[in-house]
């Protein structure tokens, strides 16, 4: 089927996808801009969900990968969807792949249009380091109980204050959370740690993730999860799990604008 070439003046979204190790956050390595623009066209990059330490909230974590992370942008531009993605990958980082290019209505905004966001937290449950891993995952060499953390993460679903499992430089005005899905899933010495939410607060899956990382050891009893939480003390959650286990998977949008958004899977990366 050929592609339609919308009309000059057009709102694009793109789904980007990257490999977190070795970046900043997204920015420009120089002069720690928060924006990038895409060079000869004018279009102006405006990132959805992934929260950071800095003021800017759409700004990607530093190490933190993603699958389908979605900007959108204007330009006067005329050219076929498969034009912005050929193009914009003859520039990109190697780490960086843009995946597809769609024509979105002008009230479409890639942050605060979406609905939901979808994460998954990889551990390595091993009992020597991986060479391969090291970037991608976090390398838990004591035998976790995944029956017990799947326990645990059942006791934080729901709407809550999630103020236990929220970083110091969270800029969120408030710490409720609707957190919809938390499951823990094992295929041979990986271990998925799938989450979503309609948002999610600074360093929140990790921050979840250190909970029943903690309780998959035995350090801590199933309840403690729901301790924590009712405490709304990060000082009660223990350990940040580190970054190079994060993937933002997608977010959710209405299905109006048909983005290729929910069909987003993160199987492959336990090999399911």
């Amino acid at each position: 089927m050929e592609s339609v070439v919308p009309m000059s003046g057009t709102r694009w979204a793109l789904g980007l996808e990257y490999d977190g190790h070795g970046f900043c956050g997204w920015q420009r390595q120089l002069d720690q801009e928060r924006r990038a623009r895409c060079s000869g066209n004018s279009a102006e990059f405006v990132w959805p969900s992934v929260r950071s330490p800095s003021s800017s909230p759409g700004v990607p974590i530093t190490g933190v990968h993603a699958l389908c992370q979605v900007v959108h942008f204007d330009s006067p531009v005329v050219r076929p969807p498969e034009a912005w993605v050929r193009g914009a990958n003859t520039c990109l980082p190697k780490g960086v792949a843009l995946r597809w290019a769609q024509a979105v209505p002008d009230h479409f905004h890639a942050r605060f249009s979406a609905m939901a966001r979808r994460y998954r937290y990889m551990i390595l449950n091993q009992r020597e380091k991986s060479a391969l891993w090291r970037n991608h995952t976090a390398w838990i060499y004591r035998p976790l109980d995944v029956q017990a953390m799947q326990v645990a993460a059942q006791t934080l679903l729901g709407t809550h204050d999630f103020s236990a499992f929220r970083a110091s430089a969270c800029q969120a005005k408030s710490p409720i959370r609707d957190l919809c899905r938390l499951q823990v899933t094992r295929r041979g010495d990986l271990i998925a740690v799938d989450a979503e939410a309609n948002g999610f607060l600074h360093h929140m899956v990790r921050n979840l993730a250190g909970v029943l990382i903690a309780i998959g050891k035995g350090d801590r009893p199933v309840g403690w999860a729901a301790e924590v939480l009712a405490s709304r003390d990060r000082c009660q959650a223990g350990v940040t799990a580190p970054p190079g286990g994060l993937y933002f998977v997608a977010p959710r949008y209405p299905a109006e604008f048909e983005l290729p958004v929910d069909a987003v899977d993160a199987g492959f990366l336990i090999g399911g």
